[in-house]
């Protein structure tokens, strides 16, 4: 065998056990979805994926295991897409389209994954998840008060800080109804979101700029 074939065989075997990773971690999520983690099994998630107990465990000893593996991966594409979402604004851009493009971005996200809400808020989620979740939440408060100050100039750093957390917990409970369902009533749920978000900010960011 030569020098090339050598070297070849590890980069196909790499390859093939990170796909499957991937098929055990989409099917991890399909079924943490529907059962909830606590009546997750890895039975059930190999089942899911189409392969044996056995070969589950050659990659993953355990559920906490995977939920951990998945919750890294979707910490950091969600730290990808709220960078996104929450880039600066440029001054000159209205309240109102600033919340909404944030606002869509975030539950895009949401949408297409949404087994990151159920990891994140389920009552027994893994330590690092939650771990994790914490150092998000930080980075969230400090990416939405820095959206914020452009519109809340002469706010106090405290109050900022505060408003932001109150936004990101309407933002929660908003998701949480938004997840709940599906099509155009998925979509009048987002648009009351918006609504009940402007409704808070706007007073506000009038009240910071009227002389």
């Amino acid at each position: 065998m030569s020098d090339h074939q050598e070297k070849e065989q590890p980069r196909r075997r790499q390859a093939r056990g990170e796909r499957r990773i991937a098929q055990l971690l989409e099917a991890a999520a399909s079924v943490f979805c529907t059962t909830g983690y606590t009546a997750a099994s890895t039975n059930a998630i190999a089942r899911e994926a189409g392969v044996s107990p056995g070969t589950l465990y050659q990659f993953f000893p355990n559920k906490e295991a995977i939920a951990i593996e998945l919750g890294d991966r979707l910490m950091h594409e969600m730290r990808e897409t709220y960078g996104e979402a929450l880039a600066t604004v440029d001054p000159a851009t209205p309240l109102e389209e600033a919340v909404e493009t944030a606002v869509d971005r975030f539950v895009d996200f949401n949408c297409r994954r949404p087994v990151f809400f159920a990891l994140m808020h389920g009552p027994d989620t893994p330590g690092r998840i939650a771990e994790a979740h914490d150092a998000l939440h930080a980075t969230l408060v400090s990416r939405i008060e820095a959206l914020l100050s452009g519109f809340l100039p002469d706010t106090p750093a405290a109050d900022v800080n505060r408003i932001a957390h109150v936004c990101l917990g309407i933002y929660k409970a908003g998701l949480e109804l938004i997840l709940a369902h599906e099509g155009a009533e998925r979509e009048a749920y987002v648009r009351e979101l918006k609504d009940v978000l402007l409704r808070y900010l706007a007073p506000l960011a009038h009240r910071t700029l009227t002389p």
